[in-house]
């Protein structure tokens, strides 16, 4: 998806894949003067999804017409539409989701108490109720959307979704696969934190998997979550020495400080809008200089600078 500007109204429709479906979404824009500045779509698993970014400049019609109007042609197309104007990306609403861990959501809940997230946490979502009890430590409504063995109910979390008016969706260590109708839904606006340097060891147990293959350097990475299972845009990374002889407990114990620390910034990265999603990768706006992002500026006096390539033929021209 290209990078878009945040005065533009962002359109997604999602639905069974079917013909014609841009055409007649396109056409209805058209007739009522929009431009369309961006348009991407594509199909997973039988799900159509396209994202249109317009320019309402000369619209020719009120923002409560176009809205009503898009909602009456996803209902007799059998498509969801979601319009986003500008005003209401003003004051964002955060949805977390969680499973057993506690240290994400707390840092979370840490900056948003101390005014330093730049949104509101409407709503704690788990597929297990063991963090229920921090949730209402903090007054945030928490939803158990898991069955026994924790597995999610999609069209139960679609609805709260939706009841929260959900602007930024952030997985808090939540251990659940989201299907392409929930991604779909929120590209670019789902972040989650994997306990690894991404794109090594993507999917389950990687601090694990790390210890396996004698990794003398690990780390963690705040990413966008897409269909395909941890190879979104990577937002932000920390990286931590790995001891000899390190076993998982002692893994977990330096890399859960920095999840928290890498989601964290990625989430502060998107609410401020520094930064930006193109071509599957991200970049970071003019107040990059104000995020770590990566390893620390003071790790640069321990890097050699020395030897590098071409001090060779410097040498034989001086000869």
């Amino acid at each position: 998806m290209a990078a878009v500007t945040t005065d533009v109204t962002e359109i997604t429709v999602i639905g069974d894949d079917d013909t014609g479906l841009i055409a007649r979404v396109t056409s209805l824009l058209f007739e009522r003067g929009l431009n369309i500045e961006d348009l991407d779509q594509a199909v997973r698993d039988d799900v159509f999804r396209m994202y249109l970014a317009v320019d309402t400049t000369d619209m020719v019609c009120t923002e409560e017409t176009l809205r009503n109007d898009l909602h009456d042609l996803g209902d007799d197309l059998g498509l969801d539409v979601q319009v986003r104007f500008p005003a209401d990306r003003e004051n964002q609403q955060i949805a977390v989701l969680v499973t057993k861990e506690s240290h994400c959501l707390e840092a979370l809940f840490e900056a948003w108490a101390n005014d330093e997230l730049g949104a509101d946490i409407g709503v704690v979502i788990g597929n297990h109720d063991d963090l229920q009890p921090l949730a209402e430590h903090y007054d945030v409504p928490f939803h158990d959307i898991g069955d026994e063995g924790g597995q999610q109910n999609e069209d139960q979390l679609l609805e709260l979704l939706a009841e929260y008016d959900v602007d930024l969706i952030v997985l808090a260590r939540y251990m659940r696969i989201l299907s392409p109708n929930v991604v779909f839904r929120y590209e670019d606006r789902i972040i989650n934190v994997h306990p690894s340097l991404l794109p090594a060891f993507p999917g389950a147990e990687a601090y694990r998997q790390a210890v396996e293959e004698g990794v003398r350097v690990a780390g963690v990475t705040g990413h966008y979550v897409t269909t395909d299972l941890d190879q979104g845009p990577i937002i932000t990374q920390r990286a931590f020495d790995v001891p000899d002889d390190a076993d998982l407990d002692e893994m977990k114990r330096r890399g859960q400080p920095l999840e928290a620390d890498a989601l964290l910034e990625a989430v502060q990265l998107h609410l401020n809008g520094d930064v930006s999603v193109h071509r599957g990768r991200t970049s970071v706006r003019e107040n990059g200089t104000d995020y770590q992002l990566g390893l620390p500026d003071e790790i640069e006096e321990f890097t050699p600078d020395r030897p590098v390539d071409g001090i060779g033929s410097a040498v034989a021209k001086d000869q």
